[in-house]
């Protein structure tokens, strides 16, 4: 017996000089910094021997200088509950005749190896053990555990019910080192509350039943000092009903690790969940990357932490856009955090939109959110949205009328045939003004001058939407405005033309071609290009114009313009406008090719074909200078949305070409007329007349409608 006491002191000793650590916890050997043995022990290594109390034999260590810092043996105190290590500190307890291990969640996150050892007169060593087996009898009194425990508990479900009253706080994983096979008890709760709540007394401006920005934004920046304050991992904030937010903050850097939050419902507490197998089963929730932590302990953050805050009723944009749900996420931990490679992930499952989903951001700068869908990808998935987000900040779901979007495809075919088009119209309304101001300004007819007129708002018109979207894409708020209202400016100024010119045609057939009103063209130009510019200055002033976000059914393909972000006032000042414009000069039209028609009775129906032909040139014209084309917008609606906007995209992209062919051909016939009979006639009066080749009017029997034959 001597001998064995002796040879158990040397071997203590051994084990103190070596460079294998050892914890021997009782009041004859005390500990100076049990910190500084747990960090070796269990932070550091991934073989752990542990030791009872109730242990009686030999353990031999010498193989163990071989392994140098490889392994580490702890002395544990039978039936100690409380002790200078933490939960980092295992323990072994004796149960009936069942002894019982009881681990930490970081012994299972570390992935440690522990060789229990228990019994009496034991006198082995474990350095020859090269495969950890649960069950290996050294001898009959003498056994070995060997427990892998990431391998052993980490897909152990929670039990709830078999947990109570088994394991203290810090414990929460248990294995029977009795049992022939190794079953681990998890009774760690993956869903955990938070420590504490904390009622923010700040009031929060609401107008309109919208939080304020600002406001929400310096609320939110203010966190950090709350959590400098926190004795506590983790707390609920309370701002009213429209805010609620979480806060956990890690003691350690390396007890950092990813980070999710889930709530059952939108209005549910928001609760810390640590596996994540199991979000599914919540309606909401946000996961932040481990590497978002580390980002900010790099910036030197003085305590890693992480805040979610859901908002509600929150301030809308200057777009009025819709939110999903009308709730926005913020997530932050205390500095700015970008291209973050594991991205952070916010869920929505089981809800219900009508629309077109797209996740944006927002920096937090500004009186209200300007949403951007850069850096956020969106995952549509059923009724489940899911946002994934490569830095964090303000997140929200933002709903795409299903009616204003179409498919990225036809997007990109559009673009296409648009580009083309205004480009082609733009060079020959240029060369049709070109030649007009400097060679045939002089010898312009009344119809020949309004023509021109049109042609340079049409000119204006294709110019500020050729740049619009490169002056979209510079994210000036005022160089914004100013281009979606000069673009408004022209499109509305076409329009009054298209109605000057059909006046002006009415009223040739009703005078008989001799206009007798004193500064007649005069009057026209001032009312045509005036009458416009009073809505937009209205509309400017109110602030109409700005930024509008073109959606398509690919969320990453958006395009985005200056223009009117109001749709009521889009529906009201365009749509409306256009409609009076289009019954005058659809009426106009029908009314001019009747008269057509009339003449083509009268001359006969021998009618050369070259005659024919050059009446078809006529009706096209007419359809050009009277805006007839733009009507295919009111088809845009259903099954015919796709294929009115493919033919209004074609053909008034190109109207200027059209435009230019119908100039060409008018001034040429006048050049012919005016060599034959050196006459001076209308424009139109003159297309009129040699298109048919007539030399009558149909309506000449009507008082006062006598055409000029001249």
């Amino acid at each position: 017996m001597k001998q064995q006491n002796l040879s158990c002191v040397l071997l203590v000793g051994l084990l103190w000089i070596c460079p294998v650590y050892l914890s021997r916890r009782n009041d004859k050997f005390p500990i100076e910094n049990p910190m500084e043995i747990r960090e070796k022990c269990f932070k550091d290594q991934k073989r752990c021997l542990l030791v009872p109390g109730n242990f009686n034999g030999f353990i031999t260590a010498s193989k163990h200088l071989n392994h140098s810092g490889d392994a580490c043996i702890v002395f544990l105190q039978k039936n100690k509950t409380r002790n200078n290590f933490g939960e980092w500190w295992p323990r072994v307890e004796k149960n009936g005749s069942s002894y019982l291990l009881y681990m930490a969640k970081q012994h299972v996150k570390k992935d440690q190896r522990m060789y229990v050892l228990y019994g009496k007169n034991c006198s082995s060593t474990i350095s020859t053990m090269t495969e950890c087996v649960f069950s290996h009898t050294v001898t009959g009194t003498c056994q070995i555990r060997c427990v892998q425990t990431n391998t052993v508990c980490k897909q152990s479900p929670y039990k709830e019910n078999d947990c109570k009253g088994h394991v203290a706080s810090s414990a929460k994983y248990r294995i029977n080192l009795t049992e022939t096979s190794s079953s681990c008890l998890n009774c760690d709760n993956p869903v955990k509350k938070p420590d504490k709540t904390i009622n923010l007394d700040k009031a929060i401006t609401v107008v309109g039943g919208k939080l304020d920005a600002v406001q929400t934004v310096e609320l939110i920046n203010g966190v950090g000092n709350i959590v400098t304050n926190m004795t506590e991992l983790s707390a609920v904030i309370s701002v009213g009903e429209h805010i609620k937010g979480i806060i956990e903050k890690k003691r350690e850097p390396e007890d950092v690790d990813e980070v999710s939050f889930a709530s059952v419902s939108p209005h549910d507490p928001i609760n810390i969940i640590e596996d994540k197998e199991i979000l599914p089963t919540f309606s909401r929730s946000v996961t932040v990357p481990k590497e978002a932590f580390e980002q900010a302990i790099s910036l030197n953050v003085t305590t890693a932490h992480v805040t979610v805050f859901r908002l509600f009723n929150f301030s809308l944009d200057e777009f009025n856009s819709t939110v999903l749900g009308d709730e926005v996420v913020s997530v932050e931990v205390g500095v700015a955090i970008a291209n973050l490679t594991d991205t952070v992930k916010i869920y929505l499952r089981n809800i219900e939109y009508k629309g077109i989903p797209s996740c944006q951001s927002w920096n937090g700068e500004g009186s209200r959110p300007k949403w951007t869908s850069n850096d956020c990808d969106t995952i549509i998935s059923g009724d489940n949205v899911t946002c994934q987000c490569t830095h964090l900040t303000f997140f929200a779901v933002l709903l795409a009328p299903l009616n204003e979007t179409i498919s990225s495809s036809d997007l990109k075919q559009l673009t296409i045939i648009t580009q083309v088009g205004c480009g082609l119209s733009t060079l020959f309304l240029s060369v049709a003004l070109f030649m007009h101001f400097l060679f045939r300004r002089t010898m312009a007819s009344k119809a020949t001058i309004i023509l021109i007129q049109l042609m340079s708002a049409m000119l204006l018109l294709n110019l500020t939407f050729m740049t619009n979207n490169y002056v979209a894409q510079l994210k000036n708020s005022v160089g914004c405005k100013i281009m979606g209202a000069l673009m408004h400016y022209f499109m509305l100024a076409t329009f009054t033309w298209f109605a000057a010119q059909a006046f002006h045609l009415c009223l040739q057939l009703y005078t008989g071609g001799n206009i007798l009103i004193h500064n007649y063209l005069l009057k026209v130009s001032i009312i045509t290009w005036v009458v416009p510019s009073i809505a937009v200055i209205v509309l400017f002033s109110t602030g109409k114009y700005s930024q509008q976000v073109i959606h398509t059914d690919n969320t990453g393909d958006i395009v985005t313009m200056c223009w009117i972000t109001d749709s009521d006032v889009h529906y009201i000042v365009n749509i409306g406008y256009y409609a009076l414009v289009f019954l005058f000069t659809f009426s106009t039209f029908l009314i001019i090719v009747t008269w057509l028609f009339q003449l083509k009775r009268v001359k006969g129906p021998n009618v050369p074909l070259s005659q024919n032909g050059r009446s078809i040139v006529t009706i096209l014209g007419l359809c050009c200078i009277l805006g007839i084309t733009w009507g295919f917008a009111f088809f845009a609606h259903g099954v015919l949305q796709i294929p009115a906007f493919y033919i209004f995209t074609v053909l008034n992209s190109s109207q200027g070409l059209f435009l230019f062919i119908y100039y060409y051909n008018t001034s040429h016939l006048r050049e012919i007329n005016a060599g034959v009979s050196n006459l001076n006639s209308t424009g139109s009066t003159i297309v009129l007349k040699n298109s048919f080749d007539s030399e009558e009017n149909p309506y000449g029997n009507m008082p006062g409608q006598k055409m000029n034959r001249e």
